[in-house]
């Protein structure tokens, strides 16, 4: 989860298309317009199984001046060793 929030900080679309289970991530991913990030909060970690878990987070950031928080719950799956999206609700 930190590094895909990293990741979105510093615009490395190529990471997160890497860290976003295939059955689920986009064929592109359009970052849109800059903004700034201004942190992260993780919530809760919950481990489902051995290959599965959610991690509960709010993030911060600025876009054209005005302030958003993003609360999600966001599913992930152990594949290959490597922890990889699947998706999120938003909360």
């Amino acid at each position: 989860m930190r590094s895909r929030y990293t990741a979105y900080v510093l615009e490395l679309g190529d990471y997160l298309l890497r860290t976003w289970h295939p059955d689920t991530r986009p064929a592109n991913l359009d970052l849109g317009e800059p903004v700034r990030w201004l942190g992260l909060e993780v919530r809760r970690h919950q481990v489902i199984d051995a290959t599965h878990a959610e991690v509960e987070f709010v993030a911060r950031y600025r876009q054209q001046g005005r302030a958003v928080r993003m609360h999600e719950r966001s599913r992930f799956v152990l594949e290959a060793g490597q922890w990889l999206y699947v998706d999120g609700d938003f909360l």
